[in-house]
């Protein structure tokens, strides 16, 4: 009997739990009516992923995620994302996530896009959010802390909060177009050295993207880059993250490019340098970061 190729599955870092190389990206669920947000989880699902990442600034993403939880809770591992830098702040938006999922606890609770170094003392501070996140930890609300963020400094900075604490994960965007640039790739390579040193998972974003979007464009936008269409490109793009075997891949916030993600996942193709360098000239793929004022969408 047919069985259809499934997501592999691999350690998340020291949390114990065997998660999806492909992570659904709940940001995709935020402006989505119910109906389409628990088909599209559920799919997602049903392809074989069994790992979640929500954040409190994605719209209505986690309550839209509680139906689902309400009946799989136990077969996901759940991740949320904290903006807040100070322990009081971080201490409400992790119970207001907690209420909106409809859950007793998530698995991990990251702080979120933490690159500027002033938020960086912040955090790590009497008082700061990391404290909050501790506490929190003890009283069983979160079984992990993580970090994340965007931009070309990011593996950088996260090398910094890896010599103040433990962090159990990482996030960061990569992708071919982002592996060129020379200090960016040398950055991601140190922090991949630690990361591995100390069995820490590490998450990806931004596989996919094309480019930031034309200023003339007018077609509908349902993320804030525009992504690879379907086909080649977006399959190499896929198997080029998937082919670091500590990475994991976050999907797309375009729900519409999930079906092909998960497909490229199950199926992954040679991605050699000489293919994707004519991707990048045939579609036009740039980097969606510039070192400055890009850093903190």
């Amino acid at each position: 009997m047919y069985a259809p190729a499934m997501i592999p599955l691999h350690p998340f870092g020291t949390t114990g739990h065997q998660s999806s190389r492909v992570i659904f990206g709940a940001a995709a669920l935020g402006a989505m009516s119910p109906s389409r947000a628990d088909a599209t989880v559920r799919l997602a699902y049903e392809r074989g992923i069994n790992h979640i990442d929500t954040a409190a600034s994605y719209g209505r993403s986690e309550e839209l995620l509680a139906p689902f939880l309400a009946e799989h809770r136990k077969e996901v591992f759940l991740a949320t994302k904290t903006g807040e830098r100070t322990a009081a702040g971080a201490r409400r938006e992790l119970e207001l996530s907690l209420t909106r999922l409809g859950v007793e606890h998530v698995d991990l609770v990251q702080l979120h896009n933490l690159v500027e170094p002033d938020e960086l003392d912040l955090v790590h501070q009497p008082g700061g959010a990391l404290e909050a996140l501790i506490a929190a930890r003890d009283e069983g609300l979160v079984r992990h802390i993580g970090v994340t963020g965007h931009g070309l400094r990011i593996a950088r900075a996260h090398l910094l909060s890896l010599e103040r604490f433990a962090f159990a994960s990482v996030l960061f965007p990569f992708n071919p177009v982002l592996a060129e640039i020379e200090d960016y790739a040398r950055d991601v390579a140190a922090l991949l050295e630690v990361c591995a040193e100390r069995s820490i998972a590490v998450q990806t974003i931004k596989a996919v993207a094309r480019r930031r979007w034309p200023s003339d464009d007018q077609s509908p936008k349902y993320a804030w880059y525009e992504p690879l269409p379907e086909g080649p490109a977006l399959s190499r793009a896929v198997s080029f993250v998937l082919s670091h075997d500590q990475m994991f891949l976050n999907t797309s916030s375009d729900a519409r490019l999930l079906p092909a993600i998960l497909d490229a996942a199950e199926q992954l193709v040679p991605a050699d340098r000489e293919a994707l360098a004519s991707d990048a000239e045939d579609l036009n793929i740039t980097p969606l970061f510039d070192g400055a004022d890009l850093e903190r969408i």
